[in-house]
């Protein structure tokens, strides 16, 4: 069976993000696709937080190899600062000069077939990108989002350093994966050179994960009995995930007297900004109908959903060319979905493909205010997904498309990789 060396900074233990699930649902899957997934993460004092609760996920046997990391933030910094050149492209940056001696040592051990490197954490691609030069062993830099953006990262330098990043990945890498369309369609122009090696490879929910919570026993008490509650699971970005305009939505539906304080609540779980969702309660005065709630372990989360009476995606229209992780949960939970976004994006575009038309701009609060009308009467519109959306969604066919791409890039015809995506490309 040939192996892939996967490296990749989001992996158990880390706790707080849901990335670490694209990741980990690759190396449960890819045997059964003929490969072998070998494992180069962060050593664990890297991480901010950890939690136990996936670590039995890992298949056993897998290699998972820690190469030193350090946090500039936390490990660097004196009275709260740091220098500025020691968080480029990131603030793990130091992982890759341990990283790519430990990935060369597997390379020699296990002669992987592919290097897999995976963003958010853009040190990763550092690290594949030279691991590949120094081997001769082809790599795949899966970027998920798009990383160079109008204004992002905000700090010039900063910028500098992921275009430089996307650049060498673009010219070197024998195949470029990103989570939607919309960014596969930005490189694709960005880069026509590299086009043909430019694919979508979305996220998707483990299956399993959700047999197991269901079979022992969800319950059929609503989160709040006597309330209609309307779950956000997942951290809500100031920028990316406004919530400003839903806030003010409330407002005005409790002004007008549109709904009772008691038949509503709108759930926050893991939002990491707990501030910023507590000061527009109190701004708004609707702290009656919010619930800021903390992080819990995943199954629970799931567990969550599968409750909640409807859940609550957001999204910008500075992020169109992204798609929250979790919506494929959501998808999976097979509960009624709120979506407040841009329609023009791939996250209402996702949705529209799954039959969901309870989408309302981000940025109305008008719409936001009807569409949550029609939750409350009962009468929300096409909420629930089509049972064949759900089943594209599924991580496993998602593993079976990774292997597939190993496999042509490893008998050295990548430029076929294009031909093996998904229906599903342009929503």
């Amino acid at each position: 069976m040939k192996s892939a060396l996967m490296i990749a900074f989001h992996f158990p233990p880390l706790a707080g993000s849901s990335g670490i699930q694209r990741t980990l649902r690759f190396v449960q899957h890819l045997p059964k696709s003929g490969w072998t997934p070998l494992v180069l993460s962060a050593s664990l004092h890297a991480y901010e937080r950890t939690s136990a609760d996936l670590d039995n996920e890992i298949p056993a046997g897998t290699v998972v190899r820690r190469a030193f990391a350090l946090d500039t933030a936390r490990h660097l910094s004196v009275r709260g600062r740091y220098v500025d050149a020691m968080a480029r492209p990131d603030r793990w940056v130091s992982w890759r000069f341990a990283a790519v001696r430990a990935g060369l040592k597997m390379v020699s051990e296990f002669r992987p077939a592919v290097i897999w490197s995976t963003y958010p954490i853009a040190t990763a691609h550092l690290i594949g990108a030279e691991i590949s030069r120094r081997s001769g062993v082809p790599w795949v830099a899966d970027f998920r989002d798009p990383m160079a953006q109008d204004g992002y990262p905000p700090d010039p330098k900063t910028w500098a350093h992921f275009k430089a990043i996307e650049e060498t990945a673009l010219h070197r890498a024998a195949c470029c994966m990103f989570t939607t369309p919309g960014a596969a369609r930005v490189y694709r122009q960005r880069y026509p050179d590299a086009a043909q090696r430019i694919v979508v490879l979305e996220n998707g929910y483990d299956e399993e994960s959700f047999v197991e919570v269901q079979a022992a026993g969800v319950g059929t008490q609503p989160l709040n009995p006597g309330f209609i509650t309307l779950l956000h699971s997942g951290i809500v970005y100031p920028s990316e995930r406004d919530p400003t305009q839903l806030f003010v939505a409330l407002r005005q539906m409790k002004e007008a007297g549109d709904f009772r304080e008691s038949r509503l609540k709108v759930r926050f779980r893991a939002a990491v900004h707990d501030d910023l969702l507590a000061t527009l309660a109190d701004q708004h005065q609707v702290q009656d109908c919010i619930e800021i709630c903390p992080p819990v372990p995943y199954k629970a989360a799931l567990r969550e959903m599968l409750q909640a009476d409807a859940l609550l995606v957001m999204q910008a229209a500075n992020c169109n060319e992204q798609i929250p992780a979790k919506i494929y949960e959501y998808l999976r939970a097979r509960r009624p979905i709120v979506c407040l976004s841009d329609r023009r994006g791939d996250t209402a575009g996702v949705l529209r493909h799954a039959g969901i038309d309870t989408v309302a701009d981000i940025d109305s609060a008008q719409e936001i205010a009807q569409l949550l009308r029609r939750l409350l009467s009962g009468n929300s519109g096409n909420a629930l997904p089509s049972e064949q959306a759900v089943r594209e969604a599924s991580r496993s066919g998602r593993s079976a498309h990774l292997a597939a791409w190993f496999d042509r890039i490893a008998c050295g015809t990548p430029e076929l990789a294009l031909g093996l995506e998904s229906s599903r490309t342009a929503i």
